[in-house]
């Protein structure tokens, strides 16, 4: 037997390149990635490729190893040509992610030491450092000492555990499901749906409330239905508000709807995952007002903050009560106990392992200070006013309200013609050139295309790129 152990350790001892072998794969990986970043000004923000990344099936998973280079050459080909560019400071489409460097650089630490951050336990200054970043998030919220909360892979698990967390407080039984009421808009996030779904509340009535001209929920005529329903024997259980909806940057009257709440004594939840961190600059502080009295907010630092993709946060005012939700132990964790001074991640989520992504905040927040952060929202909520300007220039656009933070809509009125086919037709024109990216979205039934600026690459010169890109494809169409 030990032979036999002896054979499969050196075989196994692959898996450990030595010092050489290491300084080889680190250099060339960031070479790949200097080479990305040097160049992401020329490399366009969508790319059409008719084998649509296709060739990674020509490696496939083999005894026999592969070399680095030929990998590398196949990631630049299939992975990293091919659609949408989230790096790129032209994309302007969806809510954009752009990935701080240092963000990598913490990242590749973490999956190096590969410190398991879920438990206090295990590694007391990661979790400390992860509920250093929740709490900095709750003080910018404005809730107070206990509150608590995690670090999720985005804002659909941040909205789910919110959900879960309102449904455990109220104590509803299932066998009430069907007479429990969730409010929200038709701008809510489709995230918040499958929640509910996945929370069990399939059953539940959801009211979509009205909104006023602006796309905004009508504080009015939520109190009003929720004491129909009141009346009716039902249990209103929930208010899914928007600080920055996806589709058209509207904020919820939170102030408003923080007191309806209060006064009929329910859970009020703010999706602030594109908005959130707009707080930091006065004007969001403006807009946002009486997201404070809210019980949970969802918070997404891969938008706001321009981390890398799979980092969201729920932020809950009463932590004790996401503890509540969430807790759960088993007998082979009790050597765990032994160290409670804070509080575990595994506790408030319903993961147990995890990523320790909390490193990829901490570490650029020390390193840039949040100064710089606040002058970039501040930067793009002026880019997005100044593009809404200038292309009120160019005749025959139309758009929608000014935005509230960094989203607007408009369309082009074409002097013959559908107006929806013409602005389909626009959108699919930018993107066959692939030099900026927007998107487009209907609103009952009428199209129009998206601006939504949040990529910290984002700058004057991306903005006046995408008006001229605009212009030269309208002229082109007509």
């Amino acid at each position: 037997m030990k032979k036999q152990i002896n054979q499969l350790e050196c075989l196994a001892r692959k898996l450990e390149p030595s010092t050489e072998q290491r300084k080889n794969l680190f250099e060339k990986a960031q070479k790949y990635g200097q080479n990305f970043l040097d160049n992401i000004g020329d490399l366009p923000a969508y790319e059409v490729d008719e084998n649509m990344g296709k060739g990674v099936y020509d490696l496939p998973f083999e005894d026999s190893p592969k070399e680095l280079d030929t990998i590398l050459t196949l990631l630049k080909s299939e992975v990293d040509r091919s659609g949408l560019n989230p790096a790129s400071g032209k994309h302007a489409g969806y809510i954009p992610g752009g990935g701080v460097y240092p963000s990598a650089v913490a990242d590749y630490l973490a999956a190096v030491t590969n410190r398991y951050a879920g438990v206090f336990f295990s590694s007391p200054g990661a979790v400390r450092i992860e509920n250093m970043c929740i709490r900095w998030m709750c003080d910018l919220i404005g809730y107070p000492d206990g509150a608590s909360g995690n670090l999720t892979s985005g804002g659909s698990l941040a909205n789910l555990i919110g959900l879960v967390v309102a449904r455990d407080e109220a104590d509803i039984k299932a066998s009430n499901f069907s007479r429990a009421v969730i409010y929200t808009t038709r701008q809510v996030h489709h995230c918040v749906i499958k929640a509910i779904n996945f929370a069990g509340l399939r059953e539940a009535k959801v009211r979509t409330i009205p909104m006023d001209n602006r796309y905004r929920m009508n504080a009015k005529e939520l109190n009003k239905q929720i004491e129909s329903d009141k009346n009716e024997g039902l249990i209103p259980l929930t208010i899914f508000a928007s600080a920055g909806t996806t589709d058209l940057g509207a904020v919820d009257p939170l102030d408003k709807i923080g007191d309806i709440a209060d006064k009929h004594d329910l859970w009020f939840h703010v999706d602030a995952a594109y908005g959130g961190f707009f707080l930091l600059t006065d004007h969001g502080q403006k807009v946002m007002d009486g997201i404070t009295k809210s019980d949970s907010v969802t918070i997404d630092p891969h938008k706001g903050l321009f981390l890398p993709y799979g980092s969201g946060a729920l932020l809950v005012k009463d932590g004790q009560q996401l503890h509540d939700s969430q807790h759960m132990t088993a007998n082979y964790l009790q050597d765990t106990l032994k160290a409670t001074e804070e509080t575990s991640p595994a506790d408030l989520s319903p993961e147990l392992s995890k990523h320790f992504r909390g490193l990829r905040m901490w570490l650029p927040l020390q390193l840039f200070g949040v100064q710089p952060f606040r002058a970039a929202l501040n930067e793009k909520l002026m880019l997005s006013r100044y593009f809404y300007r200038e292309i009120q220039k160019i005749d025959s656009i139309e758009v929608g309200p000014e935005p509230e933070l960094s989203v607007l809509f408009f369309r082009y009125l074409p002097d013959n013609g559908d107006a929806n086919t013409f602005n389909k037709k626009l959108t699919n024109e930018i993107h066959d050139d692939g030099r900026v990216f927007l998107s487009s979205t209907h609103i009952d039934g009428t199209v129009y295309l998206r601006l939504a600026v949040l990529n910290f690459r984002t700058h004057l010169d991306e903005i006046e790129l995408m008006i001229n890109v605009l212009k030269e494809k309208i002229e082109l169409i007509q």
